[in-house]
């Protein structure tokens, strides 16, 4: 079996958490997993909490608390903007509007017509 790079468009290249309780839901998935989760530090100067199986981060820990928990699928594409523009032309709602994260790339959160929330993501890497 292959594994896709992250930066492979159409592949669900990160998984992103967001809740209520930032350490409760790490020490949760720690433990039912096994994760390693490892603070990453961003070019801003605050840390990300990365999820990691062996070497590779596969996701991460929101730092903005939610009142609900959630998981965020993040799908790479090349374009966010005209990937937005797709998705809303098929009835998606624009959750957080396409934004540059220094570091990470270009990302967009959306819900599709059925409610479902995901992410599109442009790393920097595929600009270069």
């Amino acid at each position: 079996m292959s594994i896709l790079d992250m930066t492979t468009p159409g592949n669900s290249g990160w998984i992103g958490h967001s809740g209520p309780d930032q350490a409760k839901a790490k020490a949760f998935y720690k433990d039912v997993l096994g994760w390693t989760i490892n603070d990453m530090p961003m070019q801003d100067g605050s840390s990300y909490s990365a999820i990691a199986i062996d070497e590779t981060a596969i996701g991460g820990f929101s730092p903005m608390p939610e009142e609900n928990g959630n998981w965020t699928i993040y799908f790479t594409i090349t374009d966010v903007d005209a990937g937005v523009a797709r998705a809303q032309a098929q009835g998606a709602e624009v959750i957080a509007p396409a934004m540059d994260v220094p570091g990470v790339g270009r990302m967009a959160t959306l819900c599709d017509p059925q409610g479902a929330r995901f992410a599109l993501i442009t790393y920097e890497s595929m600009t270069a």
